[in-house]
């Protein structure tokens, strides 16, 4: 009888934390148990407090209530959103780990085109650990695969490349549309898997999308803050694309790397385009001020960390795009809060790879499972 093989522990089992935005049950957990059990869950609960989550057995999480952020972040709390999957961010507070992945509770396990099912966390991983090539485009895309390499006519003095910061899968079935294209396009449905993963080039924004999103949080995390949506603020599902375009100017400046493409998962549910419209409404009309704005933003050489360029960003939102609305006036004051719970919190320099740390005991959930 043959042996069985040696147990191979899951890659950054330990350096990993996952985090989910949620309002319902986590039933769809049961799909991701093969991929996800060896890791720790980072749930926040958005909406009722007194409405009990209930999450698979067999799952090591923390749960976070609004009554929970109230009570670890104080005054700061108000830069939390509510009512809105913006909420997520404060999992990426309270985490001490140095790679997060976020998902949706409407997403599933995809299947390539072999009918293999996709294990998106360990493709996340391996975009993580390996180096993006922001200043100059490889046509074979990602060098660093299997049975890729730089092509004939790339510098050598650039293939070395730049550590990775954030990785950014896609979706088949459902396509993250606006609320106008929903509406125009309402049977669409994403068949199309491209085997390709790529570095946004320097320079260049992206729409990012959160519900299928690895980070490193040591590289990055500061800045990945998912502003003031939902409840009580003029707009919302704005959240990621706010994230995405903070992110990118400073990975930019800081010579971090953006890598997008695999990995897909199933993305199950459609979201209503009348309510989605009223939520986005704003953020159309806002966007044509809000990309040039980014487009043209040149941050100082003084700006040597995240905190600083972070800081620096939203006093430019306040400056210049104030004028669009005051909500941006608001806006930069919660970037500033964040920031400053983020090191309330003793959270690893955003540059350093330090040892992550467990919890401190004020910062204890609600529930918790082993």
């Amino acid at each position: 009888m043959a042996q069985p093989s040696t147990p191979v522990s899951p890659p950054l089992k330990d350096e990993l934390d996952i985090v989910i935005p949620t309002i319902r049950n986590l039933d769809f957990l049961e799909m991701w148990r093969p991929f996800f059990q060896p890791y720790h869950l980072i749930i926040v609960q958005d909406g009722d407090p007194s409405k009990t989550i209930q999450v698979p057995d067999g799952f090591d999480y923390e749960l976070y209530n609004r009554n929970d952020i109230n009570r670890i972040l104080g005054p700061k709390a108000s830069c939390i959103s509510f009512k809105d999957s913006a909420c997520r961010c404060f999992g990426f507070l309270v985490s001490k780990k140095k790679y997060i992945f976020t998902i949706d509770d409407d997403c599933f396990v995809a299947k390539d085109p072999s009918g293999k099912e996709i294990n998106a966390l360990a493709q996340h991983i391996n975009n993580l650990l390996t180096p993006s090539t922001p200043f100059f485009f490889n046509t074979l895309y990602d060098p660093f695969r299997d049975g890729a390499d730089f092509v004939r006519g790339y510098p050598f003095s650039l293939r070395e490349g730049v550590p990775t910061a954030i990785s950014h899968g896609l979706w088949l079935n459902i396509p993250d549309y606006d609320a106008p294209t929903q509406l125009v396009k309402p049977r669409e449905r994403n068949s199309r898997y491209v085997d390709a993963v790529m570095t946004i080039p320097k320079g260049t924004l992206f729409p990012m999308c959160g519900m299928n999103l690895g980070f490193n949080r040591e590289l990055i995390g500061p800045a990945m803050y998912f502003g003031l949506m939902g409840d009580g603020q003029p707009i919302g599902r704005y959240d990621d694309m706010w994230a995405g375009w903070c992110t990118k100017v400073i990975c930019d400046h800081l010579s971090l790397g953006v890598k997008t493409g695999l990995p897909y998962l199933w993305h199950s549910k459609a979201s209503n385009p009348f309510v989605n419209l009223k939520k986005e409404y704003k953020g159309i009309y806002w966007q044509e001020e809000i990309i040039p704005f980014f487009q043209s933003l040149a941050l100082p050489k003084e700006c040597t960390s995240v905190q600083k360029c972070y800081i620096e960003l939203s006093k430019l939102v306040k400056e210049k795009l104030g004028p669009v609305d005051p909500y941006f006036q608001k806006l930069g004051d919660a970037m500033v809060t964040w920031i400053e719970a983020w090191e309330e919190h003793n959270n690893p320099p955003a540059q350093a790879a330090s040892k992550p740390e467990p919890n401190d005991k004020k910062d204890k959930p609600s529930a918790k499972s082993k």
